[in-house]
């Protein structure tokens, strides 16, 4: 939620130690926890913020880029997911000394009865007697422009409690570095009879040799002599498709100008057909002269070029 202020909730400066925001935390999970407040909708709100909020203020991380963008500005960068990530409440209060004694019971549906889930994150409660959900995971999937102008068909495998997992995720084309692809349940396996978390399959698109990616729009340098940007020529593009494209380079073109090869780019996330290819003109000048050509150049000095 927009806006949300995780040191109020906690009732802690912003100067408090991660001991004091842990204390201030177990204080008021024990005050707001479902046992104590059966049939109270605001606790049950409260407690979830609590979690929330401890979740990004005892992660090093987190709480800088808390404190750097603020509260809006966090929740316009971070999703629960992000939030959640790594944060294992099973583990925290085991920590805390919280858990059942009996056997074959399950310490935490005791502990929040049939709340429902909270947020996104790896650890959620799941309601009575269904344990906890398994912790998600994030693989991250190199891929080059060629790959990522396509729809793509790519198997991966990971490591999931010591043994290795494969699994087939379909790319679309045009995807984009650092979006995520959901795999529901191929995460880590729940607890106590939980569901298992997902698994998201991040974008890492590698750097091309020869062009850069600019949302669905693609750039390309090209270099030319000075006398064929005063005279014109045709050069030879290369496309993304691995096509060859002549352009013709009009007279008097002039250093750092920009050619617009239409429809030539990336396939758009929307399915609105592709963006365009840039060609950017860059007039080499040599670094040394034959004695023929300064005697050209000295001449072209007189006549005003």
């Amino acid at each position: 939620m927009p806006g949300k202020d995780y040191y109020n909730i906690l009732g802690v400066s912003k100067s408090a130690s991660p001991e004091e925001i842990k204390k201030a935390y177990r204080k008021l999970a024990l005050k707001y926890h479902p046992d104590h407040n059966k049939g109270n909708n605001s606790a049950e709100a409260m407690f979830k913020d609590l979690n929330e909020a401890y979740a990004v203020l005892r992660d090093p991380e987190k709480k800088k880029q808390y404190d750097m963008f603020g509260a809006e500005g966090f929740h316009n960068r971070f999703t629960q997911e992000d939030i959640f990530k790594g944060f294992d409440l099973g583990s925290i209060f085991r920590e805390f000394g919280f858990g059942g004694s009996g056997r074959g019971q399950n310490p935490f549906s005791q502990m929040y009865g049939g709340m429902g889930g909270f947020g996104q994150g790896g650890q959620g409660f799941q309601g009575h007697g269904q344990g906890t959900k398994g912790q998600n995971l994030v693989y991250e999937l190199p891929m080059t422009l060629e790959e990522l102008c396509k729809p793509t068909n790519k198997t991966i495998a990971y490591q999931i409690d010591g043994r290795q997992e494969k699994v087939s995720v379909k790319v679309p084309a045009g995807i984009k570095a650092g979006q995520k692809l959901r795999l529901q349940g191929k995460g880590q396996p729940g607890l106590f009879g939980g569901p298992p978390g997902d698994l998201y399959v991040q974008i890492k698109e590698l750097a091309h040799p020869v062009f850069t990616r600019e949302n669905a729009d693609l750039y390309i340098n090209r270099k030319i002599m000075f006398s064929e940007a005063a005279l014109g020529t045709e050069i030879e593009v290369p496309t993304i498709e691995q096509k060859v494209l002549k352009l013709k380079i009009p007279p008097g073109t002039q250093d750092n100008a920009k050619f617009r090869l239409k429809g030539y780019g990336m396939p758009r996330n929307n399915g609105s057909g592709k963006g365009n290819a840039y060609v950017e003109i860059n007039i080499e000048v040599p670094k040394k002269l034959t004695k023929k050509q300064k005697s050209l150049m000295e001449s072209l000095k007189e006549v005003g070029l």
